[in-house]
This record gives C-alpha cells, sequence and structure tokens, in this order.
C-alpha cells in the first residue's frame, strides 16, 4: 500500500497541490499564533520607571479586598485613597517626605498626553536637568525630551507658561512627557495625592503604616506599581492574546475546511479509479489504508513546511503587533517548542480528517457501482453528511433559542458572535450539494431562456457537477459568511449602542471636559451662573457587589443629582422611579444577581468604603453598558466629567452655547448640542477586534484563492475531453473560455449566496436579543464589504478557472478530445 500511496502521489502531484498549499499555511498560521500567545505568557519583569532611584514609595490604598469562604476577591478601585493624614505626620518623623502628584497638561498645539508633576519628585526617576534651571515661579515649568526649547511659552487651559529648562531620564526609557511645576502650583492643579516619597528605613516606614490601612510600602521592583497605569502591559497582553486567539480559532477551523473539502473532492475525483482498483481484486480496507497513507504523507510535508514558515512569519507578526500598538514595546517570539508540536500534529490530523469519510465512503462502494457514479454526479449526499448537516442546523438553532430565551446578553459577547457562525457555517457547507442544484437553476434562469446555448450551458454544467459546484462554492461560503457575521455583528452593535444613548439623551447642549480630571468645582460655579441654562454635573465611578458569597463584580457607575438628571435625560426603567435615588439608594440594571426594588444590599463604593444601600429603581440591561445610578456623594473624589444642559424657554441658543463655552474656556471644555455629541462619541469596535477581524478576513480570503485554485485546477484536468467536445461542435476559443468564465461567476454567486443567508441568520439572532434587551437597533448588514468579498472572490474563482482552460484549449481540439482518463 505505501508503494502505491507514493506512486499516486509522483503521478497525480497536481490533484495535491492544493492541499499540500492549504495545509502549509494553515500549519503556518497555526505556529505563528502558537509562539505569539507562549510569547505574551512569558512576559519579562517590568522594572520601575518614574520612581527608580525613589527609597521607599507609600501607596495610598487602590485595591480593594474582600475575604470570602474561598479566599480573598480583589478588583483595583476606580478611585484610589490618598495616604491619610495621619499616616503623613508620622512619616514625617522618619525623613523626608515627597508627595507625588499627576495630572494631564492640555496645550493647543503641544504634543498629546503631556503630564504634570510636582518638581520635587523629579530626582526620583531619577531625571537630570539638560538644559536651564528649575521652577521657581507658579508660570514656569520643565519639560522633558527635546521637543520643546528652552524659553518658549507653552499655552495651556490652565494658563500661559514659560519652559525655563528640559531634563532628560538616566537609566530608563523616555516613558512619559513630564511638565515640572513648583509643588506649590502642582497642588493648586491636582489636590489629589495618592503617594509620596519618603526617604527613610522600609522597615520603619512599614512599622509607622502599619498592617490594616490599605496604604502600601513599595521597594525594589515593586516600585513599578507606582508607575503611571502599571497594568497597562497586562491589558494590552490580555487584547493581544483574545486577538491572536481569536485569529487562532478561526485560522483552524478554516484550515480544516478547506483541506477537508479540497481532500473530499480530490478522493471523489478518484472514484474511476477506487473503481478500476476493487475490480482487480482491491479491498475496501486496502483502498481506505492508500487513502490514508497519502494524506499522511502530504499532511506531513506540509505540516513540516508550515512549521518552517511560521518559524519566520512569527517575527514579523510580532513587529507588526509592536508597531501598530497592539502589544508592549518589549514583546518579541520567545524560545519556544511546543506551538511547534501543536501545528504540526493539528496539520496532521486535519489532513485526516479531511480524506477519512470520502475514503470509507469510496471504500464501501461495490466496483461496477464505482464505475457507473465516477462518469457524473449523480449522488453527491451521502446519509452520514446529511444527518451530521441536519445535526448540526439543528444545534445551532437550538442553543439560539436557548439563549434568547434564558440570557440574551450572551449573543452581545464577542466570543458569542465570533464562534456561533462556524456552526451554522459548518452544517451549511455539509448541506451544500442539496442545495446547489436549485439555487443554480434559480440564478440561471433568465441566461438560460436568452438566445444562444450559453446561458443554457452554465445551468446544465454547475447543476449536473453539483459536487464539483459545491467544492469550489464552499471557500466563497466561508469567506462571505465570515465578513458578515463578524463585521456585521460589530456594527449592529455599535449601532445599538449609538442608539441607546441617542435615546437616553434629551439635553440641548453637552459639556465635556478636556481630559479625564473633569471639571473643577470654580467652572461648575461658572457654568450654573450662566443665565437660562439648568445643567447636571455628572462623574464616572464604580460599585463592587459580591454575588453568590464569592464573586467580585465591578460595575461602572454613574453619579448625578436625581432632579437635574431627570430633566436632562431619558433613563429607562423596568422598576422603580429614578426621583427615589437618595444618598441611601441605589439604581441597579437587571443583570444584577438582586434587582428588586426596596431590597437593601451591600456594596462597594469607587474609593472602597464600604455601604448598604437600598434598590430604588432598576433599569435594563441594554447593551451592557447601562452600569448603575449614584448619587454624587456615594462616588467621593470622582470629577463631574459631563455635564448636560436644558435651556429654560425662551433661551437663545446661540446666546446660551457662547455663555458656557466662555465659562469652560480656562479648563479647555467641549460644548456641542446633543446631536453633535452623539456623532462625536459614537461607539465604536475596539482597535484590536477590528485588527483581529481584519486578519480572520485576510486569511479567509487567502484561503478562498488556494481553495479555488486547487478545486478548479483539478476540475479542469477531468474536463479536457469536454471542452474540446465544444471545440469540435463549433465553438471557438473565446466562447468557451467565457462560457467557463460564467460558469465560475455563477458558482461564486452560489457561495455568497449562501454566505449571505449565514450571516443574516445569524444577526437576525443578535437583532432578536437586542430586542428582548428593549434596545432599539436597525438590522446592520455590512452590504459594502459583502460586494467587496464577493468581487474579490469573482476575480479569483475567474482566473483560477480560466487559467487551466486556457491551457488546455492550447493542445488542438481534436488531440484534447482523444486524452484518457
Amino acid at each position: 500500500m505505501l508503494s502505491t500511496a507514493l506512486h499516486t502521489l509522483r503521478t497525480r502531484w497536481a490533484t495535491f497541490v492544493g492541499g499540500f498549499t492549504a495545509l502549509s499555511l494553515g500549519v503556518a498560521l497555526i505556529t505563528v499564533m502558537g509562539l505569539a500567545l507562549a510569547s505574551a505568557a512569558d512576559t519579562p519583569e517590568r522594572r520601575p520607571q518614574r520612581f527608580a532611584a525613589a527609597p521607599v514609595v507609600v501607596q495610598g490604598q487602590d485595591t480593594l479586598t474582600v475575604p470570602t469562604p474561598v479566599g480573598d476577591r480583589t478588583h483595583r478601585l476606580a478611585r484610589p485613597r490618598p495616604v491619610p493624614a495621619a499616616t503623613v505626620t508620622e512619616l514625617r518623623r522618619l525623613g523626608t517626605v515627597v508627595q507625588d502628584r499627576s495630572f494631564l497638561v492640555h496645550t493647543a498645539h503641544g504634543p498629546a498626553g503631556l503630564v504634570g508633576h510636582p518638581w520635587s519628585t523629579a530626582a526620583y526617576a531619577p531625571y537630570e536637568l539638560r538644559t536651564g534651571r528649575a521652577p521657581k515661579a507658579p508660570d514656569e515649568v520643565v519639560v522633558s525630551g527635546d521637543r520643546t526649547r528652552q524659553g518658549t511659552r507653552i499655552r495651556t487651559t490652565t494658563g500661559t507658561v514659560r519652559v525655563v529648562g528640559t531634563v532628560t531620564t538616566t537609566g530608563s526609557e523616555n516613558f512619559e512627557n513630564a511638565v515640572f511645576y513648583t509643588d506649590t502650583r502642582a497642588a493648586e492643579l491636582s489636590p489629589h495625592s495618592p503617594r509620596l516619597v519618603v526617604e527613610a528605613d522600609p522597615a520603619a516606614v512599614r512599622a509607622a503604616v502599619g498592617a490594616d490601612t490599605g496604604v502600601r510600602v513599595l521597594t525594589g521592583d515593586a516600585r513599578r506599581h507606582a508607575d503611571p497605569d502599571p497594568d497597562r502591559d497586562s491589558r494590552e497582553l490580555t487584547a493581544m492574546n483574545a486577538l491572536f486567539g481569536t485569529a487562532g480559532g478561526v485560522s483552524a477551523f478554516v484550515s480544516v475546511f478547506v483541506v477537508a473539502s479540497t481532500s473530499a473532492y480530490s478522493v471523489a475525483q478518484r472514484r474511476r479509479e477506487f473503481g478500476l482498483l476493487r475490480t482487480a481484486g482491491a479491498t475496501p480496507g486496502q483502498i481506505r489504508r492508500t487513502v490514508t497513507l497519502e494524506a499522511l504523507t502530504v499532511g506531513a510535508l506540509a505540516s513540516a513546511t508550515g512549521c518552517a514558515l511560521g518559524s519566520l512569519g512569527a517575527p514579523r507578526l510580532a513587529a507588526w503587533a509592536v508597531t501598530e500598538h497592539l502589544a508592549p514595546r518589549w514583546f518579541t517570539i520567545g524560545d519556544h517548542t511546543w506551538p511547534y508540536h501543536l501545528a504540526f500534529w493539528t496539520g496532521l490530523l486535519a489532513a485526516l480528517c479531511g480524506v477519512t469519510a470520502a475514503s470509507w465512503r469510496a471504500g464501501r462502494t461495490a466496483p461496477t457501482e464505482a464505475l457507473r457514479e465516477a462518469a457524473a454526479d449523480t449522488r453527491v449526499m451521502t446519509r452520514g453528511r446529511l444527518l451530521l448537516g441536519t445535526a448540526l442546523l439543528l444545534t445551532a438553532a437550538v442553543t439560539l433559542a436557548l439563549a434568547l430565551a434564558t440570557d440574551p446578553g450572551e449573543l452581545l459577547r464577542r466570543k458569542t458572535y465570533t464562534t456561533r457562525p462556524m456552526l451554522l457555517i459548518t452544517a451549511t457547507a455539509l448541506l451544500a450539494p442539496l442545495l446547489v442544484r436549485p439555487l443554480t437553476r434559480l440564478l440561471t434562469w433568465l441566461p438560460a431562456r436568452l438566445p444562444g446555448a450559453a446561458g443554457m450551458l452554465v445551468r446544465e454544467n454547475t447543476a449536473t457537477g453539483a459536487r464539483r459546484t459545491a467544492a469550489v462554492a464552499a471557500p466563497v461560503l466561508i469567506t462571505v459568511a465570515l465578513a458578515g457575521s463578524l463585521l456585521g455583528a460589530t456594527a449592529t452593535l455599535d449601532g445599538a449602542k449609538a442608539a441607546e444613548a441617542r435615546a437616553r439623551t434629551t439635553a440641548d447642549l453637552v459639556i465635556t471636559p478636556a481630559g479625564p480630571d473633569g471639571f473643577d468645582p470654580a467652572t461648575l460655579r461658572r457654568l450654573r451662573a450662566v443665565p437660562g441654562v439648568e445643567i447636571s454635573p455628572s462623574a464616572s465611578s464604580a460599585v463592587y457587589v459580591l454575588e453568590d458569597g464569592t464573586a467580585l463584580v465591578r460595575s461602572a457607575a454613574t453619579a448625578a443629582e436625581p432632579g437635574p438628571l431627570a430633566a436632562t435625560t431619558r433613563i429607562p426603567l423596568t422598576a422603580g422611579r429614578l426621583t427615589d435615588l437618595d444618598d441611601d439608594s441605589i439604581v441597579v440594571n437587571t443583570e444584577w444577581q438582586q434587582h428588586t426594588v426596596g431590597e437593601r444590599i451591600d456594596v462597594w463604593l469607587g474609593d472602597g468604603t464600604r455601604k448598604n444601600l437600598e434598590i430604588a429603581a432598576v433599569m435594563p440591561t441594554g447593551t451592557g453598558d447601562n452600569g448603575v445610578l449614584l448619587t454624587p456623594r456615594n462616588a467621593p473624589g470622582a470629577p463631574a466629567d459631563r455635564i448636560d444642559a436644558r435651556l429654560t424657554d425662551g433661551t437663545d441658543p446661540a446666546t446660551a452655547a457662547t455663555a458656557l463655552r466662555r465659562a469652560v474656556h480656562p479648563t479647555g471644555g467641549t460644548v456641542r448640542t446633543g446631536d453633535a455629541w452623539l456623532r462625536a462619541t459614537h461607539p465604536e469596535a475596539a482597535r484590536t477586534t477590528r485588527a483581529g477581524f481584519l486578519l480572520v478576513l485576510g486569511i479567509a480570503l487567502l484561503y478562498t484563492g488556494i481553495a479555488m485554485a486547487a478545486t478548479t485546477a483539478m476540475a479542469t484536468t477531468d474536463r479536457v475531453r469536454e471542452l474540446a467536445a465544444l471545440r469540435l461542435a463549433g465553438a471557438t476559443g473565446r466562447q468557451v473560455l467565457r462560457l467557463v468564465a460564467a460558469e465560475a461567476l455563477t458558482v461564486v454567486a452560489v457561495g455568497a449566496l449562501l454566505g449571505t443567508l449565514v450571516a443574516a441568520l445569524g444577526l437576525l439572532g443578535m437583532h432578536g436579543a437586542l430586542a428582548l434587551l428593549s434596545v432599539p437597533a436597525p438590522f446592520t448588514m455590512p452590504w459594502a464589504v459583502l460586494a467587496t468579498v464577493t468581487g474579490a472572490c469573482a476575480v479569483l474563482a475567474t482566473v483560477s478557472d480560466l487559467v487551466p482552460a486556457a491551457l488546455a484549449l492550447r493542445r488542438g481540439a481534436a488531440r484534447s478530445a482523444g486524452v484518457r482518463e
């Protein structure tokens, strides 16, 4: 059997090129994704940056820790607490204490991301003065880097400052664009001080701080927790893992799908060969072993090639991820071996899975039946394929119905709308041979009735060769279905969030700050003084609740006075009244475990304070962004980061907008109409999500080209005599090529139609979930993307069909008509 398999590979090598290429690419992609995920898990220890030269850093409580029967549960606080004043007094007895402050500095024309600090903290990075001197007056600053020269005046939202010096970091990379003020001025601009530096013995500092205050004493490498955004790397790695994991999973799915389709068609083409072997005395087991050995040989060679290609592509993927800011700057591919094993054996398994079912079918068929069936596609759907396709279709329908009945919000999660389409795609592809003939006859109904025989030939060739049509349409189906499902899901979800925000916003004007520091009390007083305007400031915070006694859940919170909030927004409620909200109550949503009006619930506020609040009202879950509502007293330290304004009767909108802009001008705030604010803040999918989906679609489109080229090359080989017969019947070479192109476009149309149907069914499920969650959302199909993908598939299919057909026609009709099968 081994010699027979090797001989077959030598003589029919063109049949295996497509499967070999597709499998090599799939293994390469799995290798690349595996190496990226393994390298992301092997993160280097991050060194301190801002306080690399500080002896001891004392960090105010920034983590909530709640003991449970299964261990402590922790969450980072939305509003870290400052170091208690009594503790600061004790620390001053030990040595020098320097309070740190960090705040954004907004300029009209300067670089984004400027961060202000008191000058006394500069030495702890350490920063060294390169030019000029330290700031001495409130309008003097020292800046890092070489973007600004000494003597330059910078206009900021808090006044014009003059650069009196520049600094550079020593022993560390340039991790921020720093602006250093005098200590006094920095305290005025940012009264909140979450941490301080103590020049004293660490043991003495720990003794002074105590163990039960929540304050942390950081020394050595632990000082990195005091750096700006210490969780940035972990967030980027989590997002990158999700991106590569999704791309890797879909790559594996597409790889198995395409290889199985190509291999099954290749085996089906060879049924006459199998029939001859059976007639010569070969047993079904020998035929199955021959096909299996062929798959093992091709799979092993393709997997080894794919692993080699993956080792070359992984460093390039890492560099791309860093360039696109999808990964930390230090991210590189490490030395790992398990991704190679995973990719190699996955590729080998994919090759075996691709031919197992078809080889069993060939082995079961009697010799005379195999010879008879090989001449025409009289039976394209086996009982096993029909049962499996039907079972998957029913599974997709039942799981969708269960999700809609029990937890509609589950359908809005990325993991769900990324993986659920694969079930429906597989079911449709398995049942495609049943759908090919009616669809092709429907699509060619009008061309078949036009004068001439071309339309009739296209209809009969595509309908009669249902196995070939289904094999070529399969990669088009998966590409169009993935494009419509993934991009349509994000577009639908974005549209739902925008509609939800539009339904809630009734304010005439919306005022937003220049940065996360929000509006200070002086600005709020100036806004309240504007005549004819009623304002409703709101602040972003968080609350934490312990569910089932073991899970500490964080919910986004909005803090606002209930009266002005009700006048400027339309909060959807399923129970209770918004006006009942007070300092002893909370408005929750139906996603909370406890959501009955009148119940009391223990929560932790954004600064870690524990409170027992009564549920005053309940909001629907919506798209998941409703969170909870609190009064400002239950969001301590949270600055107002949005102000809704309603104009009283008779107030001129232009005059009011001008007065409000004048009031927020010192802080750089922006005044927009409600519609303009909605357009400016229209929700969009995360950049990593879009990048991952585009990567997936690129992979699918590449596989489409490979699969169509391989399948059409095999099909054209079998159609040489058919094309020659057309030439002998009087058709010109151009007419034959036009016929081949028309057949290719028809097959692409079949695949695109099935893919669009799959995507539409998936999006209808999401639309139903949004309706059950009381979210007004339009049904959104990415028609432009679908048209682009279908056009690309049409070009690939046409070229893949025309090239081998043109080469076959060059041999002459009489010679080609005598070609032996």
